[in-house]
């Protein structure tokens, strides 16, 4: 169990990128859905040991990440939305550097450990391929590979997914899937449909505080009944944002389907829907604006 209390950062310019954040993320597929600029990689990066939290607690297990971070690092397998790689190292090499880094040693174990994450990963075939020609969907599955040097106990997935085509996409998900069954993943993400599919459990973040989080069915259960869709004119889209509180919009066959959030039906014309992940992530967000606002 992984456990946030309290925590803040703020940076040198003043920006307060995480505000009071408490969470608590058990063993599985955990989500963390949020805008770009939410506070979802300055959280991962505390986390991480990256970077210290101006104030609050962390706490893996009986680790105290923030004053113990060499020993959470021992355990922590860690996939950034961003990682370089030497230009003409092959796959196999740089992952067995890189297990030397993590201090696997021996010579026997450090081969049977490259050797099995790369047919995990299903890239054995390019294992003398250089990395750096390899294709996103690739290199995403070699930041995996990377990541489960030394059987981590804890695993952060910051934006993994992110410009990938919808097959190398669907790969990388299965294997996130089947490495989630035994340890805590933390998959941080703008794509709500990666959480749907994958993540019993999640939370929201927006301008750095938690502001959802629970199981997606037990979220969606908060919108049964008030989730209601209809077909308008490209043009009245200002005027019914001005009447209703429409959470979303996307064009269809030239005209312009929007979502909305009201008790009843809001007028004429609107027909009630099942609500999904994607629209408590625009509700919820919709609300915070309206109490800023």
């Amino acid at each position: 169990m992984l456990k946030l209390t309290g925590v803040t950062h703020v940076y040198p310019n003043g920006t307060r990128a995480l505000d009071d954040v408490a969470l608590e993320v058990p063993k599985g597929m955990f989500g963390l859905l949020g805008p770009n600029g939410a506070g979802k990689s300055s959280l991962m990066r505390c986390i991480a040991t990256l970077q210290t939290p101006a104030s609050g607690c962390i706490q893996f297990g009986d680790i105290d990440v923030i004053r113990e971070p060499e020993k959470l690092r021992a355990t922590l397998g860690y996939l950034p939305q961003d990682f370089g790689v030497y230009p003409r190292v092959s796959a196999y090499d740089l992952l067995d550097h890189l297990a030397v880094l993590k201090g696997i040693a021996g010579r026997g174990e450090r081969r049977d450990t490259v050797e099995t994450l790369l047919a995990q990963v299903n890239l054995w075939d390019v294992r003398k391929k250089a990395v750096a020609g390899f294709s996103g969907g690739m290199r995403q599955r070699f930041g995996i590979a990377q990541a489960l040097i030394g059987q981590p106990r804890l695993i952060i997935v910051d934006e993994p997914t992110a410009g990938l085509d919808p097959e190398e996409r669907n790969r990388f998900n299965n294997l996130l899937a089947e490495i989630g069954e035994n340890v805590v993943v933390i998959l941080s993400t703008h794509i709500v449909e990666d959480v749907a599919d994958l993540c019993p459990r999640m939370a929201i973040i927006n301008a750095g505080r938690i502001i959802a989080t629970g199981s997606p069915a037990e979220l969606m259960e908060s919108l049964a009944g008030r989730i209601w869709q209809k077909s308008i004119r490209k043009d009245a889209l200002a005027d019914y944002r001005e009447r209703f509180e429409v959470i979303s919009s996307r064009l269809r066959g030239g005209e312009t389907l929007i979502n909305v959030v009201a008790s009843a039906s809001p007028e004429e014309g609107f027909r009630a829907v099942e609500p999904a992940l994607e629209d408590l992530y625009f509700a919820t967000l919709s609300h915070e604006r309206r109490v800023a606002a």
